[in-house]
């Protein structure tokens, strides 16, 4: 047994691409192994700007014959079905083909024999073809050969058992060779051995362990802001992307000028992260420090004092930038900026930006009417209509404004800020601030009433306007993140602890399009399939988020009457609250009693009539008859309701173990029989009122 070492050196890669490639490779390689017959082995991968590296630990040397079987079509199939399978395999006639019986026919089979061989020769045979269908999200070619990569491959390190592989990829043969960093150590390594990879790559100041450098860059640059009394701002994703920008990662911290320190901080960690990738820092009272962290990727005698002067002119340029845009931003009300909007498109199909405005309006007045099917109180927590209404206005007047044009990353912040200076009212300013969150799933939703109100017409009139063009999602093809705006509306509901008429509300945003719109559409059929993809996202977030399975929202949806039906927040709390119940010993038991009494009904069915008290001959019987009398099963209006009558059902438990631990339902005496089969039948009839427990997997 032995090791294998693979190293695709090639021009820097773009940091995003690294960690999936490395999980590609990885993948690719094991199906290779497990199509030789090789598993359970033990692979590590590597990646860095300028290799892409896999190492595989004990390895056979000698591959072991395999008999392979390829199913052919069927005997009695059309003959240019059969000539196909033979043309396919090299065969001119079915004398090499084995006839097997299966339930659906008899099959032609071929039996192949693969003969046994070096592992390295099939090694050889993999790596070309590895490398030539690898697949990145965008490649290149270079020179006059037709091989594409995410960059020009420079060199392939291919050992196994400690040689070379004899094997070339458009000229570039494979070899021991690979080099370390570009300018500390640019000379060739030799590497013979997967022991000697990583520790041979940082003597040659290169970190191949992504993870490795990750955690040092996390770790030099908290203690480089230590040294100043200061903290890394939070930023996960940027300290991943800067870990795949350097090999040798090296800490070095800047200044910013005191003169830029009045501009938004947003700004300011902006400016730094997507176009420095800086490190912003945080003083010990939580206020933006004038300070930055750059990771260098490369020692210097002077310790970076050349590297950090240079990119404290880069950044002075860039917040110099930033500082005109927010002055010349100011002096333009943001009420005067709207009729900008109508130059501005949102969709060819749905009109410019000003119109989505004014849709956004007219949806934040509809949640604010009493008569909208739910109370303003409840959704919006005592929020003042009319800041909301004002924030509606002129949530998407910052998108002409300079800063937006030049930050896009910022829309929202920026007519916050905007909105409070000239206004004079913070609320209005919050409003629009949070009205795009929540961004993803981790993120957190507005944080006052009136930003939710805002944020969830957005999205509404967004998701409504879609649907009537029907320009849905499609497979893992989202491009107007139409279901992250479906999830955050979902999660404003829940986690804002709000009640809302999903149909009703529905229906408002798709009346405020043209009537030509909805029309074309068919308004009915888009608000149900609308309402549909909701409860569908419902189901997928009470999964991810509280362990609630979509079968469980299932059977509250099956017992639901229509209010309760397309009110998300209710849904959940009955889901949750059916969960509950099933993970309890009494809901546990009655599920497995409901299962058991099915089957039985499904092969006896009960015939229609009254129980006969005078056939109880079981003491068992006339209890759990009594105890299904008692039940209180309420139609379901309110969540109260519906956790009562689980409550209700919990109380009989007891008395329908007993049950079906004496009396034998299949009794002899026809009479007794379908009496009992009578007498089951109304506890399903019973259960079926407070959830279709049919439905439970």
């Amino acid at each position: 047994m032995t090791d294998l070492i693979l190293e695709f050196y090639s021009e820097e890669i773009p940091a995003g691409m690294q960690a999936p490639a490395a999980e590609d490779l990885h993948k690719k390689v094991t199906e290779f192994l497990k199509s030789n017959g090789i598993e359970n082995v033990a692979l590590e991968t590597f990646c860095a700007p300028q290799r892409l590296a896999l190492i595989g630990r004990d390895l056979p040397v000698e591959l072991a014959e395999q008999r392979e079987e390829k199913k052919g079509p069927r005997v009695d199939a059309p003959e240019k079905a059969i000539e196909g399978f033979l043309k396919a395999n090299g065969l001119s006639n079915t004398d090499g083909l084995t006839v097997r019986e299966d339930p659906k026919g008899a099959f032609y089979v071929l039996e192949e024999v693969i003969p046994g061989r070096d592992f390295s020769t099939a090694l050889e045979d993999f790596i070309p073809e590895l490398v030539r269908g690898f697949s990145w999200p965008k490649s290149m070619r270079w020179g006059r050969g037709t091989l594409r990569w995410v960059r020009p491959l420079r060199a392939l390190l291919c050992v196994f058992n400690g040689k070379a592989l004899a094997c070339e990829v458009e000229g570039i043969k494979a070899g021991k060779t690979s080099f370390g960093h570009r300018f500390m150590a640019p000379d060739k390594l030799t590497i013979d051995k997967a022991d000697d990879y990583l520790s041979k790559l940082e003597q040659a100041y290169v970190l191949a362990d992504r993870a490795r450098r990750l955690a040092l860059i996390k770790e030099k640059a908290e203690a480089l802001a230590a040294g100043e009394g200061l903290v890394l701002v939070d930023d996960a994703g940027l300290l991943a992307e800067v870990a795949g920008l350097v090999e040798w990662p090296v800490p070095l911290m800047g200044q910013i000028d005191d003169e830029f320190m009045d501009v938004p901080e947003e700004v300011l960690v902006s400016v730094m992260r997507t176009h420095q990738k800086y490190l912003a820092l945080r003083d010990k009272d939580g206020r933006l420090a004038p300070r930055f962290i750059t990771i260098a990727n490369i020692e210097t005698s002077d310790k970076g004092a050349k590297i950090i002067a240079g990119n404290e002119r880069v950044l002075r340029a860039r917040l110099s930038d930033a500082r005109f845009f927010w002055d010349e931003d100011r002096k333009t009300d943001l009420s005067a900026r709207k009729p900008d909007l109508e130059k501005v498109t949102f969709h060819a199909k749905l009109g410019t930006v000003s119109d989505k405005a004014d849709r956004i309006e007219k949806l934040v007045a509809y949640l604010a009417n009493v008569e909208s099917g739910f109370s303003f109180e409840d959704l919006s927590q005592n929020a003042s209509d009319e800041v909301a209404s004002e924030a509606a206005a002129l949530c998407k007047a910052d998108l002409v404004t300079g800063m937006v044009y030049e930050f896009p990353e910022l829309q929202g912040i920026m007519g916050g800020y905007y909105a409070a200076l000239q206004i004079g009212d913070d609320k209005v300013g919050n409003a629009i601030r949070d009205h795009y969150k929540p961004l993803g799933p981790n993120d957190a939703i507005p944080a006052t009433s009136e930003g939710r109100l805002v944020a969830m017409s957005d999205k509404m009139d967004t998701l409504a306007g879609f649907w009537l063009i029907d320009e849905l999602p499609t497979g893992s093809k989202d491009p107007y993140a139409l279901r992250r705006a479906s999830l955050g509306i979902i999660r404003m509901l829940i986690e804002g602890g709000r009640r809302l008429n999903l149909d009703g509300f529905i229906n408002a945003a798709m009346q405020n399009y043209p009537a030509s719109l909805q029309a074309s559409s068919g308004d009915s059929s888009a608000s149900e399939r609308l309402r549909l993809f909701f409860i569908e996202r419902l189901k997928i977030y009470l999964r991810d988020k509280k362990d609630i399975r979509p079968d469980i929202v299932d059977s509250v949806l099956a017992v639901s009457v229509q209010a309760y039906r397309d009110d998300i927040y209710v849904l959940s709390l009955m889901a949750e609250a059916l969960k509950t119940f099933l993970a309890s010993e009494n809901g546990a038991n009655l599920l497995a009693a409901y299962r058991r009494v099915r089957g039985i009904l499904k092969k006896s069915p009960a015939e229609a009539g009254l129980i006969d008290e005078t056939l109880f001959v079981n003491d068992a019987e006339k209890v759990f008859f009594t105890a299904l009398n008692g039940l209180q099963i309420a139609e379901i209006t309110s969540v109260d309701d519906y956790t009562n009558n689980l409550q209700s059902l919990a109380a009989i438990r007891e008395s329908v173990d007993v049950f079906f631990d004496n009396v034998l339902v299949q009794d002899e005496d026809e009479t007794i029989r379908q009496n009992r089969l009578a007498l089951i039948n109304k506890l399903i009839t019973a259960m079926d009122g407070a959830a279709d427990f049919s439905l439970i997997e």
